[in-house]
């Protein structure tokens, strides 16, 4: 299996993607946008205090103001347990974004810094060590948990990441003492900041997953962009992962002459096939991700229960996926097909459990209800993909629909009643050509127009430039009108 990772820029934009044999598996888009800001540091200011909630509201130069829960504040107590609140109303705090700012909700913010490198995380606030939860082997986290220890004899703690198994003490230490002095940075910067700046900016894309990602199991980097390459030529000339390097100058756009493209922009619809001929259907809230699986066309070839049961572990691979693609996070809702063998059950849960395994993001499974849903949690780092390459609808706010020609109507004849309420003789209604044909088909005005509206006259100008749910009404007393020729006297 051939699996590559792709770098393409756009501007201030950058496109990631990691694809097994062109199938696409995984994808990170970085915006240059403010709000992507996860892992900067900021001098900030408490604005206010909620002591019922143990949390505060911290300004640190964004639109809204960040959450700092009491448990991300550093203190003397054992580990685990929350202290109170020990920040008041005009501090000039430190913090970190945690979490950026999603929706209608702030960043979420910390005062337990962290900085993360390849085989560490150094945490200059804490002295506490661990080693990553994915080395299991229990010697190796004793042998690790002990270098970790001697690495925080000079202060603060560390995380030994999985690739730390590899990494010899020499490499261990510089990139302690890296990390040692990118907080001593901080510090300096923070002296002379004034509230609201960025003391510390985390890695870009390229940087983070090359730092983050498992690069043994890559057999090309795609880079479409000369200095980016640079950049990452000299990082893989220390790590000898040259040769791993391709510099794409190709006169097509990388992503388009890889067949990426095309599998990103499905990204954005709600409906996903399956080879079988099934299909999911992917929802997202404000409060969750509700994904529904459906046979389709899928009949398969025996009974019943083994084709719910195959249509269903299809689904569960598809849908670690998924979330991967479109870093989906939070709490995931999955209503499986039902299924009545309790044997089948437990099987979809154990296959949906090890195809997220393969996720980087800590995933965590729920047991399937009687119901046949299954919850499971993904960690949250930022906005999902979807919303980062959509912006909310104009016309329907974002809802998804947009008002039938019927209720447009309707509003009409409100507006009309209260233009004719006013003391108008006649109104001039300006709207959507489609609408406005509607209105005419279905007659929806006739027996007021013969009726209660006699007396009145009601002109509609139809728009083609008009959308559906566009119309003006206005009255007008005068005893020469000026419309247009497209104008029409209703009935």
């Amino acid at each position: 299996m051939q699996k590559n990772m792709y770098f393409d820029y756009f501007g201030s934009d950058c496109f990631a993607a990691v694809a097994e044999d062109g199938r696409l598996v995984e994808f990170h888009l970085d915006s240059g946008s403010e709000t992507e800001i996860s892992g900067n540091i900021y001098k900030g200011r408490v604005m206010n205090v909620l002591e019922g909630m143990q949390a505060a509201f911290v300004a640190f130069g964004q639109e809204k103001n960040g959450y700092l829960y009491a448990g991300d504040i550093p203190s003397d107590a054992d580990r685990g347990v929350v202290m109170p609140l020990c920040v008041k109303a005009g501090d000039e705090v430190m913090v970190q974004v945690s979490k950026s700012p999603m929706g209608k909700k702030g960043a979420r913010l910390t005062m337990c810094l962290s900085y993360v490198g390849k085989h560490l995380i150094f945490m200059p606030t804490s002295n506490y060590c661990a080693v990553s939860r994915k080395i299991t082997d229990e010697s190796e986290r004793e042998m690790l948990l002990a270098a970790a220890k001697k690495l925080s004899e000079r202060g603060g703690g560390f995380v030994m990441r999985t690739s730390a198994l590899t990494a010899d003490p020499r490499e261990l230490r510089a990139e302690a003492n890296y990390l040692r002095a990118l907080y001593d940075d901080t510090v300096e910067a923070y002296k002379t900041a004034s509230v609201g700046d960025m003391v510390y900016r985390d890695a870009d894309l390229h940087a983070r997953l090359l730092r983050d990602f498992d690069l043994d199991g890559i057999d090309k980097i795609y880079i479409g962009d000369e200095q980016t390459f640079n950049r990452a030529e000299r990082l893989f000339k220390r790590a000898r992962r040259k040769n791993k390097l391709v510099l794409y100058n190709g006169e097509r756009e990388m992503f388009e002459y890889f067949g990426l493209e095309k599998q990103v922009f499905e990204l954005m619809s709600t409906r996903v096939e399956l080879a079988s001929g099934a299909y999911l259907i992917i929802d997202h809230t404000e409060a969750l991700t509700a994904i529904d699986v459906n046979t389709g066309r899928f009949t398969g070839e025996t009974d019943l229960e083994d084709t719910v049961f195959s249509t269903n572990l299809l689904a569960a691979r598809e849908i670690a996926r998924q979330v991967r693609l479109r870093n989906v996070g939070g709490i995931v809702v999955v209503d499986f097909i039902d299924m009545a063998s309790e044997e089948h059950r437990a099987a979809l849960v154990e296959e949906l459990e090890k195809c997220l395994r393969e996720d980087r993001a800590k995933c965590n499974v729920v047991p399937m209800t009687g119901l046949g849903l299954i919850q499971f949690s993904r960690k949250k780092f930022k906005s999902d993909n979807v919303s980062m390459l959509t912006k909310k609808c104009p016309y329907c706010r974002g809802a998804g629909y947009i008002l039938s020609d019927a209720y447009i109507a309707f509003r009409i004849q409100i507006a009309l009643k209260k233009c004719f309420a006013d003391g108008y003789e006649n109104a001039i209604v300006e709207l959507n050509a489609g609408v406005f044909a509607e209105i005419l088909a279905k007659r929806r005005f006739s027996a007021l127009v013969k009726g209660e509206w006699r007396d009145k006259r009601v002109y509609m100008i139809p728009h083609r430039t008009y959308h559906e749910d566009q119309f003006t009404v206005r009255g007008d007393n005068s005893n020469v009108l000026t419309l247009p020729d497209t104008a029409k006297l209703l009935y």
